[in-house]
């Protein structure tokens, strides 16, 4: 059940995306997709990004699919 819930939550994170992807952009160091704001990656801290709308979205469809296998910043605390 909890496996569900993960895919749910990333499954909303990323029509989020999909609806507004000039808001995102996606690191070319994890793959994490980050607010068009950031300069430098809060997971992996790669400061190189793509973000190109179809790009972005095409990531976020992927991403929305399967559980997360990245280290994120809230795993190092």
């Amino acid at each position: 059940m909890a496996n569900e819930t993960v895919l749910a939550d990333r499954a909303k994170k990323a029509r989020r995306i999909v609806r507004n992807p000039s808001m995102y952009k996606v690191c070319m160091g994890c793959d994490s997709i980050v607010a068009s704001k950031v300069n430098i990656c809060p997971n992996c801290h790669a400061y190189r990004f793509q973000a190109d709308e179809e790009f972005v979205i095409s990531q976020a469809k992927a991403l929305s699919t399967r559980e997360q296998n990245s280290v994120v910043a809230e795993d190092l605390l």
